[in-house]
């Protein structure tokens, strides 16, 4: 159900309004009348004739209307008798305020449940409970229990944390930001995340969303959400719970939800995160008043090198840009600046600097093309007035034709001497900050949530997938592995001996692994493979070999593999006498010369489920710290972020070699790995440790990989539904060619510029409605780059050609409820007749019924006979419009 009715509510009821002052019901129904709301208010208590002056009705059975909004102030126990009566009623949206909804109802709910199992069974769309309310301030609705109002703004902010909404709302009434929608979710328990940014993205008062985030309850909607949401608005996140987590302490599996995995998340959606309310203000000063980031160097100019040099200090610290100034420019600078100034970046102005000299040194910077950002600082001067030295910065800014192309942030320090400054910059929409450090954090913001941006649109090059048929082996090879075990320990665990089985199985490269019961046995062996050798130990019962140093390296003969089997049994036993020793891997040593050697872990995180992590590991791995995550699926480009991600933070630290590592073949082997992850849905836990990279080669030096039996939809646990191998098929068209008919890849996106520019300008009106002129990459990586879960394009490639050769598409986008999916399909121009439209037609027909679509619907115009006709056969019903040029199509499918 659309939330176009809760965002523009013409009446609401509120259901336990009070005229104690300090009750939620009294506070809400004040918060209406002085938001100056227009629509009807609709008091309800069984003891008032009225409140605050407004008639009261005793029960919801005796309101004159059927509110739009219910908004519950009353006490959990009361509210699954007022939703039966609101259900009666016909009310389809229902906030709730109370916080004690998690007690038991009866034997077998809890109150929470019960009122969403009415709630679900009458069609009521759920905010709560634990909300504060919700502020719609171009609405001028105010239905909160926050002492704060706020006024219209482009931002909206949406938070499962009440003290957190109103510590925004009182910040953002002190720096006069205004919202679009001001949003208190509580526990989520219906209406989440995704909901609402589902409408927000839609929303044209809205520019930018914050969301306060303390937990996801569905990783896969909230993924979906976001990703559309942020290809077209600006979100930042603030997530709480930065809580450390360890990788490889224990044999726990018990799927915690780790902080970096959100990470991942946040920037494989687009988004931006912050990490505390500090950041969070400073990073909406910026996003609220900057326009995009055309670039990343960053320009200083200052009246003092001092914090001039801090701030560039926070820029290198965390990865930012210091422009270079061209001898063109320093020449221009030095004109008009005294002989002792800097003549490099930071432009240091010299400490008894003039409101003029600022502005001269300014007009040369934005001049120039040697930059992308200015930061403008200003500390204490007598020669530089704050107020003064601002009010002619804005003035030259405002003056410059070419000031619009630059992101311009501005520092000046101080307290009572700067704050009038500051709210000049404020008030002409110019980001301002107190300190350095905070100026500098905030254009980092600007510079991470570009470089999400282009990671969420860029083309990744083609890699070779693993085919059915190896996949299908893998899967019965593992299920075949699965052992019956206890409830408290439900997986199997595979050695390196066995797992070498499965790696085989896909074509990784490993060493070949033996596993021996005894010293004499692991001679016998060790001579087979021919020496060096390593000997481990083999326990399920001891995580780490090295706590009982049961790994022994390079020996080289018999007798050395002798002595360290031996060895290693006799400390094991020493050590740990009740553990099982199930025997002793005999391996080959690799040539590890010139060679480094990373972790490669994948587990399943509680929330997003199945994550990669990297980094270079150790027997305790602290991923905060040693280890960067991706969620599966990954593609070229996506592994290449993660292995530059880990070097960046220093998580992978390659040393200099004459065999440097091929970064292409490591992410090549991160796909693979991500591959397996998705076919592969018994794998609870897979632990390469080493992973030997040695130029162009890599090697599985030991691994162990955990698997339990799996039921139910595979890709089911995913947070980013991988694309859908199974809705691939192979067709003949009239003329006996062969197509193949597949959902579209984002590799595709070369292919598919192809395919336009074999479709007539009339062809593209008729599909666009207007004349589209060239695709630039934005475009297409829209058409290419799509979410699985809500949206399908079906390519028709011709296999006459050694490459993909596009010849036909069908795109459908499904709305989020499921009720509708709009369609559109364009062939090539010169290859129509040949049945195409169709068979493109039939695929997305199917696909929707699969998905229990209820409708399908599209738009063309009335001249397009072809495809009305095309329509109408398949069983269309068609409203053709000739005076508005548009001609409806729709096909039902819920009957």
């Amino acid at each position: 159900m659309s939330l176009d009715l809760l965002f523009k509510p013409t009446s609401i009821a509120v259901i336990g309004a009070s005229i104690k002052p300090d009750r939620a019901g009294s506070v809400v129904i004040r918060n209406l009348l002085l938001g100056g709301y227009q629509g009807t208010i609709l008091p309800v208590h069984p003891k008032y004739k009225s409140v605050n002056g407004i008639l009261c009705y005793r029960a919801v059975a005796e309101l004159p209307l059927v509110p739009d909004v219910a908004i519950l102030c009353t006490k959990g126990i009361r509210n699954v008798d007022l939703f039966n009566e609101l259900a009666v009623a016909g009310v389809k949206y229902v906030i709730v305020m109370a916080s004690d909804m998690s007690v038991l109802y009866d034997d077998d709910c809890t109150i929470e449940d019960k009122c969403l199992q009415i709630a679900h069974q009458s069609g009521i769309r759920v905010i709560g409970p634990n909300s504060l309310g919700i502020l719609l301030p171009w609405q001028k609705f105010n239905a909160s229990f926050s002492p704060v109002d706020c006024h219209p703004g482009k931002l909206a902010f949406i938070s499962q944390s009440s003290a957190v909404c109103t510590t925004i709302l009182d910040w953002a009434k002190d720096k006069n930001i205004g919202f679009s929608a001001f949003l208190s979710i509580g526990n989520g328990l219906d209406i989440d995340f995704d909901d609402i940014l589902d409408h927000l993205s839609r929303d044209s008062k809205t520019e930018a969303i914050l969301l306060y985030v303390d937990s996801i309850r569905d990783a896969r909607r909230f993924m979906s959400a976001a990703r559309a949401a942020s290809r077209n608005r600006r979100i930042l996140v603030l997530k709480a719970g930065r809580s450390s987590g360890v990788l490889g302490s224990s044999r726990n599996y018990s799927s915690p939800s780790f902080d970096i995995v959100y990470d991942s998340a946040i920037q494989r959606a687009g988004m931006l995160r912050v990490k505390n309310t500090h950041e969070l203000f400073a990073a909406v000063e910026t996003l609220t008043h900057s326009v995009p980031l055309r670039g990343e160097r960053l320009a200083v100019i200052t009246n003092g090198m001092g914090p001039a040099r801090m701030a560039l200090d926070t820029l290198t610290d965390i990865g930012g840009s210091v422009a270079q100034l061209s001898p063109e420019t320093i020449g221009q600078l030095t004109e008009i600046l005294p002989e002792a100034w800097s003549h490099s970046n930071p432009i240091d102005l010299i400490g008894d600097a003039t409101p003029k000299r600022y502005c001269d040194a300014l007009n040369v910077v934005l001049d120039s093309d040697d930059i992308d950002a200015v930061l403008i600082m200003h500390s204490p001067s007598a020669t530089a007035k704050p107020e003064q030295t601002a009010l002619e910065v804005i003035e030259t800014i405002n003056r410059h034709p070419k000031a619009k192309r630059f992101n311009i942030l501005t520092n000046w320090s101080g307290e009572a001497t700067a704050k009038n400054a500051r709210l000049l910059f404020t008030e002409h929409g110019i980001p301002t900050y107190r300190t350095p450090e905070s100026a500098v954090t905030a254009f980092m913001h600007l510079v991470e949530y570009r470089r999400n941006q282009w990671q969420l649109m860029e083309t990744p090059t083609t890699t070779d997938s693993y085919s059915t048929e190896q996949l299908s082996k893998a899967h019965d090879w593992l299920t075949s592995h699965v052992i019956s075990a206890p409830e408290d320990q439900p997986y199997t665990q595979l050695e390196s001996h066995v797992c070498e089985q499965l790696f085989e199985l896909f074509n990784l490269p490993t060493l070949p692994t033996w596993l021996a019961h005894d010293p004499t046995e692991a001679i016998h062996l060790a001579d087979k493979i021919g020496y060096p050798v390593a000997v481990k130990l083999r326990s399920p019962d001891i995580a780490h070999k090295s706590d009982i140093h049961g790994v022994m390296l390079n020996l080289r003969d018999a007798n050395e593999v002798s002595n360290a089997a031996q060895s290693i049994l006799d400390r094991t036993t020493l050590s740990y006498p009740e553990a099982r020793i199930e025997g002793l891997t005999i391996q080959q040593m690799a040539k590890v010369a010139g060679g480094q050697e990373i972790r490669v872990k994948v587990m399943c995180d509680g929330t997003f489920g199945p994550a990669i992590f990297i980094g270079q590991g150790g027997s305790e791995w602290n991923i905060d710290k040693e280890a960067v995550t991706a969620l599966p699926p990954l593609n070229m480009a996506l592994a290449r972020y993660l292995i530059i991600n880990a070097i960046n933070k220093g998580t992978l630290r390659f040393q200099q070699s004459p065999n440097p590592v091929n970064l292409g073949k490591l992410a090549q082997f991160l796909v693979k790995i991500s591959q397996i992850v998705i076919a592969c849905p018994e794998i609870e836990e897979l632990d390469i440790h080493p992973l030997l990279l040695n130029g162009d080669d890599i090697t599985i030096l030991d691994a162990s990989v955990s698997i339990r039996g799996y039921t139910g939809e595979p890709q089911a646990r995913l947070a980013i539904r991988p694309y859908p191998t199974e809705l691939e098929e192979t067709l003949t068209l009239h003329d006996g060619s062969m197509i193949s008919l597949r959902p579209i890849r984002p590799e595709d996106e070369p292919y598919h510029a192809d395919f336009i520019k074999n479709v007539t300008k009339e062809d593209l009106y008729k599909r666009f409605f207007s004349d589209v002129g060239e695709f630039n990459h934005e475009a297409l990586a829209n058409l290419t780059q799509i979410d699985y879960d809500r949206e399908m394009a079906f390519v028709a490639v011709d296999l006459g050609y050694s490459t993909p050769h596009i010849i036909g598409v069908s795109r459908v986008l499904v709305t989020p409820d499921n009720t509708d999916a709009e369609f559109a399909i364009l062939i090539r121009s010169d290859l129509k007749g040949k049945g195409l439209g169709k068979i493109l037609m039939n695929k997305i027909i199917a696909y929707c019924r699969d998905k229990k679509t209820h409708q399908i619907s599209g738009m063309t115009m009335p001249t397009n006979r072809g495809m009305l006709t095309l329509a109408q056969k398949l069983g269309f019903e068609l409203d053709v419009q000739f005076e508005d040029g548009v001609a409806d199509m729709v096909l039902r499918l819920d009957h």
